[in-house]
This record gives structure tokens, C-alpha cells and sequence, in this order.
């Protein structure tokens, strides 16, 4: 019963992991895309819920160790190393925007310990990126261009050309590894794939995930930058709230003191008042707009006379002008002229 329990467990996980990297290949080529996003979300979480319970396997099975070296693991069990890459790319697609933070912090612990499982086993050669910090990305991303700039001008321009050279190297050999995975992928589909063929395929599987996973690192540590510099703009605000103004009683607007005596009379329960108080009032309430009214008296006749000493010539003939037309239409139209509404 034993033996029969310890052949099945392996069955089982194979099948977890099988099923839960088909739904991610198919949400990742976009073939489902005009089925709904409700469906795309749909098919995340079902692949979320197969891989989650392929890690808690891995784990409980202990398939991997840190004492052992990489030809003591068996050829089909080298797939079950990308459970925690395949996991965290899944967790970055789900569409929950509230909670995008907390995906990004989560499938960058996950894509770290892909890569430093990896490194334990000397798989490839790369930088571990540092572990994340508190309250953000990395503090200091891999290549990231969110990373501080260094005081040194030159050493940053440095260090972008390199982390520019490392992902143009990591794209190549992802496509490399892409080209020689479709090579074996028939004879991995057919069942006819010898061992050796076998483990070479996962291996290759095993390099391209790393190449992914320290891209996207790089990009989550990116964004996590964003969103924390996002957050810190919206929160609240440092500016001292103004307290209400009282609101304004209603009242009659007259001409001077003599018409607010006559109003009151007929109006005994509304305010009357004249247009000083008015503006006085509104002025110690604030509420009294200074912008756009010109403090500057209107100009007297001096004043004219000295700006058309100072005008050029052409704007004295312009002037001269308009005041001859002026006085020859005050000749055609005389004061009163077509005003006829109170004639009797």
C-alpha cells in the first residue's frame, strides 16, 4: 500500500503542474483574450489554485536540497524546479488593480527563490538580485533603472550600458533555448524522447525561466517604485483647512442712507443697507475679489493731455480723428434723439 501511495503522489504532482502551465501558455498567447476578461480571470485562478497546490507538494515531498548536486536529481523531476516561476507569473496577471501591490511583492519573493534554487544548484550563470525591502522594490535592482543614481555621472552612464548589455545578453539566450526547446519539444510530446532527450529539454526550460525571471524582476521593482511614489503624492494633505465663512443675511441694496430709512420703513424684517456698507462688509469677510480691479484713478484731463504729448504721430492723427467723427455723429444725433418711450 505504501509503494502504491509513493507511485501516485508523483502522478498527481505531474499532473498539478502539467495542467496549471497549460492554462498559463494559453492566457500568455492571448488565444482566450476574445473569450472575456471574466474568463481570462477565470483561467488565472484555476491555474493559481493547481500551482499553489503543486508548491505545498514540492515542499512536502522535498524534492530539492542545497547538500545535493545537480545530477543527483532525477530527469523528470527537473521540471517541478519551475513550479515557483511558473506560480509567480500567474500571480502577476490577476486583474485586481487594489491589490497590485501586494501581487508585485508576492511574485518577486516567488521569482527569487526560483533563482536562487537555481544558483544553488549552479544551473547558469547570473547576479542574484537582492532581496526586497520594506515598504518598496529592491534597494538596489537588478540593472534597474529605478535604482539611485549614482553621484558620479560617468559611473551611471556605466552602469546603464551594462545593465543594458546584460539584458541583451539574457535575450539571446532565451531565444537560443527557445529554438532548441522546439526542437525537442516533438519528441517530448510523442513519448518517444529518450532520457538524456528529457533532461535536456527541462534544462533548457529551466535557463529560459531564469532569463524571464530576472527580467521580470527588473520590471516589478520598476513598478513597485511607481506605486509607492504614486501613494505618497495622494495621501493627505498638509494644508491647513479654512474654517467656514458665516453665511450672509439677506438684505435690500439702496443708494445711499437716505433710501436704506425709506426701505426699512416698508421692510421692517430685512436689513437694508447702503453700497459703502456692502463692500465694507464683504471686504472684512474676505469674500470681496481684489484680482482684476484696477486700483490706478481713471485718468484726468492732464493725464490725457500727457499721454498724447508722448503718443507717436501716427497715434495723434489716429486720435485727432476719431474725435472729429465723434463730434460729427453727436451733430446727426442730438442728446435724447429716438428716445420716445415716455412721450406721451
Amino acid at each position: 500500500m505504501a509503494e502504491a501511495a509513493e507511485e501516485k503522489e508523483p502522478a498527481r504532482l505531474s499532473e498539478l503542474l502539467e495542467s496549471g502551465w497549460r492554462l498559463l501558455e494559453e492566457v500568455e498567447s492571448g488565444v482566450e483574450a476574445s473569450s472575456g476578461v471574466a474568463e481570462v480571470q477565470r483561467r488565472v485562478q484555476r491555474g493559481l489554485d493547481l500551482l499553489e497546490r503543486a508548491a505545498s507538494a514540492v515542499a512536502e515531498l522535498e524534492l530539492f536540497s542545497r547538500n545535493e548536486e545537480l545530477e543527483e536529481i532525477a530527469s523528470a523531476d527537473l521540471r517541478f524546479m519551475l513550479v515557483p516561476a511558473l506560480l509567480a507569473s500567474l500571480i502577476l496577471r490577476q486583474g485586481v488593480p487594489s491589490r497590485r501591490l501586494e501581487h508585485l511583492r508576492r511574485a518577486r519573493g516567488l521569482f527569487h527563490d526560483f533563482l536562487r534554487l537555481c544558483r544553488d544548484y549552479a544551473l547558469a550563470r547570473f547576479e542574484l538580485p537582492p532581496e526586497a525591502v520594506e515598504g518598496g522594490g529592491s534597494g538596489q535592482e537588478h540593472g534597474g533603472e529605478a535604482a539611485p543614481a549614482p553621484s558620479n555621472g560617468q559611473a551611471s552612464l556605466m552602469a546603464m550600458a551594462t545593465a543594458r548589455r546584460a539584458k541583451i545578453e539574457r535575450y539571446k539566450q532565451k531565444k537560443d533555448c527557445e529554438n532548441q526547446l522546439a526542437s525537442l519539444k516533438p519528441f517530448i510530446d510523442s513519448g518517444q524522447a529518450e532520457e538524456e532527450q528529457i533532461r535536456e529539454f527541462y534544462l533548457l526550460q529551466i535557463k529560459k525561466w531564469i532569463t524571464i525571471s530576472l527580467d521580470e524582476i527588473e520590471s516589478i521593482d520598476q513598478e513597485i517604485a511607481i506605486l509607492n511614489r504614486r501613494d505618497a503624492s495622494q495621501g493627505p494633505s498638509t494644508r491647513p483647512s479654512q474654517p467656514p465663512r458665516p453665511p450672509m443675511r439677506p438684505f435690500i441694496l439702496t443708494r445711499d442712507a437716505a433710501q436704506a430709512k425709506v426701505f426699512g420703513v416698508g421692510y421692517p424684517s430685512i436689513a437694508t443697507m447702503t453700497v459703502d456698507e456692502w463692500y465694507d462688509q464683504h471686504q472684512k469677510h474676505g469674500v470681496l475679489p481684489e484680482q482684476g480691479i484696477s486700483q490706478k484713478p481713471p485718468a484726468g484731463p492732464e493725464d490725457q493731455q500727457k499721454e498724447l504729448e508722448n503718443a507717436t504721430e501716427e497715434e495723434q492723427q489716429a486720435a485727432a480723428l476719431k474725435a472729429r467723427e465723434w463730434d460729427d455723429w453727436k451733430d446727426v444725433n442730438p442728446r435724447g434723439y429716438g428716445n420716445r418711450q415716455n412721450m406721451g
